[in-house]
């Protein structure tokens, strides 16, 4: 299955078969006035959750690319009878007056800019994940969200996932054992796009897209959709897709960030496509039992496709497989014999997102499942191990000074420079 296909089964799943998602005792026809700062692919997703609340209007929508904006907002028309005033650049749309909040569903390099900018202006923030492109604008971030005091929900909806919320339970009354080991892996086969430069479509500012990123030739596999296997923008299937199993994993182990980090990879059969390895292994030292991801982009992934994607908990007392909507659990001792759970293949995107507008008509913050102070870790988990592959070396982190400790080569790739027509945060 197509990585696109999967993420929208996954976190659509059943949303469009069951009624819109109310938000539970809200007692009011108030709608929360909302920008859409990048109209592509997710960010409408994004956007169809909140509107299926029926508590939200999308009154502005920026993107540069011209396609996506006006396709965007037709579309948004269509379902809240209403077009939403359009704009080609974030910052003419925070002028929008009376707005209360934005979703921000831009690539990652965007992230850091466009919601410290919407903090600036006290908005209420949905951000899509990972929270920043680089580990010094995770911080900024979270000073910015600090200093606005503003709601703000990233996108981490695997938190509303039924399964990963009853694997939680089982090791938490200790149905496993003490947890030994945590395997979290997500093989799959990439579509590869065009590779050949060329000029990029005429609807398309191309040198604002990329942003603070550096300007590459556009050809269409690192542009729209395919980013999320170059390194300068999504840095990698790990940044991208594995994150949310690493916050997951957090998530259940009740976890901060590991300490130690060692991740050893290559591009072994996409040599010339992407620019992220298409192979790696890494270890994240967390404190209560460490965690191996794999990935490969290549090949029959497990030999056993009901394992391609998901996290396998190992107990003494017996082992646990958790993906989005399955559950098996491995008895310990020499037959291993296997239990399927049942569990729910609950709306996770429509449910996550409803937790944020709910959150924003009460003004209440403990709705809110997945802070930019908790999104950080998640991601710096991520950027660290990646650090690790980038400088093939073992990375030790310490979480107090949020600093590498006595590696002056890979402190110096916490913070990337930006292009001169762009000041970092």
């Amino acid at each position: 299955m197509k990585r696109r296909e999967f993420i929208k089964n996954a976190s659509l799943g059943s949303a469009a078969l069951i009624a819109p998602f109310q938000i539970s005792a809200t007692a009011t026809e108030k709608k929360i006035r909302i920008g859409l700062i990048g109209a592509g692919w997710y960010g409408m997703v994004v956007t169809k959750s909140a509107l299926k609340t029926g508590n939200v209007e999308i009154t502005a929508v920026c993107d540069v690319d011209s396609e996506h904006l006006n396709s965007s907002a037709d579309e948004i028309a269509k379902l809240q009878g209403k077009r939403p005033k359009t704009f080609k650049y974030y910052k003419e749309l925070l002028e929008v007056k009376d707005m209360e909040a934005v979703i921000i569903g831009t690539p990652p390099q965007w992230h850091a800019l466009q919601f410290i900018a919407a903090c600036e202006k006290g908005l209420d923030i949905f951000c899509e994940k990972p929270l920043a492109y680089d580990i010094r604008e995770g911080l900024a971030m979270i000073e910015a969200h600090k200093k606005a005091g503003n709601i703000v929900q990233i996108g981490f909806q695997r938190r509303q996932s039924a399964a990963f919320g009853k694997a939680k339970e089982l090791i938490g009354r200790g149905d496993l054992g003490h947890i030994h080991q945590i395997d979290a892996r997500i093989h799959y086969i990439p579509s590869i796009r065009d590779t050949a430069v060329q000029a990029p479509p005429t609807s398309l500012d191309w040198d604002e897209w990329c942003g603070p990123a550096p300007l590459l030739d556009y050809r269409p596999n690192i542009g729209h959709m395919a980013w999320r296997l170059e390194k300068e923008f999504g840095n990698g299937h790990l940044v991208d897709w594995g994150i949310h199993h690493i916050d997951t994993i957090r998530m259940i182990m009740d976890e901060t960030i590991p300490t130690e980090f060692y991740t050893r990879g290559g591009i072994l059969e996409l040599k010339d496509k992407i620019t992220t390895p298409d192979t790696l292994t890494a270890h994240l030292g967390f404190k209560k039992a460490p965690v191996v991801w794999q990935h490969r982009l290549w090949g029959a992934g497990d030999p056993n496709r009901e394992f391609n994607n998901g996290i396998f908990f190992h107990g003494e007392k017996a082992s646990l497989f958790v993906a989005d909507a399955k559950m098996l659990k491995f008895q310990g001792g020499k037959e291993a014999k296997s239990e399927e759970i049942a569990v729910e293949n609950s709306p996770m995107q429509d449910i996550h997102v409803a937790k944020f507008v709910e959150a924003v008509l009460k003004k209440d913050k403990k709705l809110i499942d997945s802070t930019p102070e908790d999104a950080f870790l998640s991601t710096a988990t991520v950027q660290l191990a990646m650090i690790s592959y980038d400088t093939g070396s073992l990375v030790r982190w310490d979480p107090a000074a949020n600093r590498i400790i006595d590696h002056p080569e890979a402190a110096k790739l916490m913070a990337r420079a930006y292009r001169p027509k762009y000041k970092r945060p």
